[in-house]
């Protein structure tokens, strides 16, 4: 049995080598995370306890596929898929969450009629992360309690927070250069909400790995972004409750993208 050190900097255990091993293929743990078996007080990376490293946990570590370039290219098609298909197997979970967040974001679209302009930098990426990272538990097969919806706030508070304000910056100073600069960073900056939540990183760091990996196949993501319009309009033409499946629809197959471009299989 061991005790582990989280992103978050917190002890987690007793678990078992088997769950360690787990979670770094799921990209929850990678071979620097800090471990220490029971019964010791000393404080061993995972690479450094062959007992716990295996071929298949040895191979996703956590930021070496982001930034290796390894990722095939995106199936924009198949993203779309394989979202319908989770949102299929988890109808009500996903789309009880997307109602939720539907109605906070909602909040914080009113706020800015009402003075509040700084809400949504503030508070969007917090959201942002909790609301992807449940998506991604979903996909791993993993437990994903309502929540981990707001894991942004408990897993990522300060990394996101200074993230939201940053992106926020950069693509309206972008959209003023001529738009298409802000375009380029909108999408750059797709995973920038994410990788703070479930790599752990930091906030300029989550920020540069989301815009080298996407800038790798951009025109693909932003071809996945763009077939989300129909799916919205569809939703809106279908009594405009048809929304709340539209929404997990879209969120899912940018998860799906975001796993298949940062956690790409050997």
């Amino acid at each position: 049995m061991y005790t582990i050190i989280g992103g978050d900097g917190k002890e987690y255990g007793p678990v078992t080598a088997e769950q360690i091993r787990s979670w770094i293929a799921g990209g929850r743990a990678n071979k620097d995370t800090r471990v220490k078996a029971a019964g010791s007080d000393a404080w061993k990376t995972v690479s450094e306890c062959p007992e716990i490293m295996s071929p298949a946990a040895a191979a996703p570590g956590a930021s070496a596929p982001v930034m290796a370039g390894i990722a095939p290219k995106l199936d924009i098609i198949s993203c779309y898929e394989r979202s319908w298909a989770l949102l299929k197997a988890n109808f009500w979970p996903l789309v009880g969450v997307s109602f939720v967040m539907a109605f906070i974001y909602g909040m914080l679209g009113w706020s800015q009629y009402t003075g509040f302009f700084f809400a949504s930098p503030l508070l969007g990426g917090l959201l942002s992360g909790g609301f992807y990272y449940y998506f991604v538990l979903k996909i791993r097969g993993q437990p994903a309690s309502f929540g981990d919806l707001f894991a942004g706030f408990t897993k990522a508070f300060l990394p996101l927070l200074v993230t939201g304000i940053l992106v926020s910056v950069f693509s309206t100073v972008g959209l003023l250069c001529l738009v298409l600069p802000g375009i380029y960073l909108i999408i750059a900056y797709a995973f920038a909400y994410i990788l703070p939540v479930d790599k752990g990183l930091g906030f300029w760091e989550s920020m540069e790995t989301s815009r080298k990996v996407i800038t790798r196949q951009w025109w693909r993501v932003f071809g996945l972004i763009l077939l989300s319009i129909p799916f919205m309009l569809l939703g809106v033409a279908a009594l405009v409750v048809g929304i709340f499946v539209a929404i997990p629809l879209i969120t899912g197959a940018f998860a799906y993208a975001y796993e298949d471009l940062c956690n790409p299989k050997a």
